[in-house]
């Protein structure tokens, strides 16, 4: 009896020496702009996968088995919230069977709860197409709303992670400066879009806007997700004429003929911007998400 409570103590000792001794935070990200903002915030304190890629439809994804065993081990979920991912976030919660990062718990973390939302309908009527309750859900247009994630985040993840909250509150008081000073060289940059008429294909872009000072002046979907016909888009480029766009705008993960339809018949400039972090190649982390959106409307708008 002895020797068996030796060897088992020993064994147990030898797999705790085996274990790391500060293990990295294990960080499921719903969307490509968070997963990069958690590796911003954490650096090699995080362990950061992501359900989705810069040229998927964040609306749309599949609750897939490898997804379902990173959110099984997932210690902080980071996702947009405001229903972005109603259509397979619940379930994949669900076939996780992770209590620690269903909603309410502290390893759940919805980005849109820390931001100001836009287009939040007075009436909610589902057969107007794909309308969120909650309101717009690309906040991650404005980096002004990517700001206001970054300090949310920072506190979730010193909460979740106490032992690295010291780090953590390092790591996000510098991303803050760094994001500030873009966010001011950006806006500089940006100035002779204020003003400018545009179309869009999707309602992707209302805190782009919003922060840029562009003025929507159509949409080619009829309704929010669903796609256009020739017929319609035939009668939104008649509409046309008493705005005058110089751009239509169309995300990286949509089909953009659309906006080419537009584009060659209205005579203005067809834009294809990131839309996230992945959407372009220029856009490989959130300081490039914004430099090559912005490098794109300023070379249409001069074209």
């Amino acid at each position: 009896m002895k020797l068996r409570f030796k060897t088992l103590w020993c064994t147990m000792a030898l797999l705790a020496a085996s274990w790391p001794a500060s293990a990295a935070l294990r960080v499921l990200a719903c969307e490509p702009e968070w997963g990069a903002l958690a590796d911003e915030l954490g650096g090699k304190l995080v362990d950061v996968a992501v359900a989705t890629n810069g040229l998927q439809d964040p609306h749309q994804i599949q609750a897939r088995p490898s997804l379902v065993a990173r959110a099984r081990n997932a210690q902080l979920l980071v996702c947009t919230g405001a229903e972005l991912e109603i259509g397979w976030l619940p379930v994949l919660l669900q076939q996780s069977g992770n209590p620690a990062v269903q909603p309410g718990q502290h390893g759940n973390f919805a980005a849109a709860d820390y931001v100001r939302k836009l287009e939040v309908p007075t009436l909610l009527d589902r057969s107007q197409g794909d309308v969120h309750a909650a309101g717009n859900p690309h906040i991650q247009t404005d980096p002004r709303n990517i700001a206001l994630v970054a300090k949310a985040l920072t506190a979730r993840l010193e909460q979740v992670d106490p032992a690295h909250a010291i780090e953590y509150a390092q790591r996000g008081a510098d991303f803050a400066r760094r994001w500030q000073q873009a966010i001011t060289r950006w806006s500089a940059e940006a100035a002779p879009l204020r003003g400018v008429p545009v179309v869009s294909q999707h309602k992707a872009f209302a805190y782009l806007y919003d922060w840029l000072g562009l003025r929507e002046v159509a949409v080619l979907e009829p309704k929010p997700g669903v796609e256009p016909s020739v017929a319609h888009l035939q009668q939104v480029l008649s509409t046309l004429k008493a705005t005058s766009p110089r751009l239509v705008v169309y995300a990286a993960y949509q089909d953009g003929r659309p906006s080419d339809w537009l584009s060659r018949n209205a005579g203005i400039a067809a834009v294809k911007l990131p839309f996230t972090v992945g959407g372009s190649d220029g856009a490989n982390n959130l300081f490039g998400l914004f430099d090559d959106t912005l490098a794109r409307l300023l070379g249409a708008l001069k074209s």
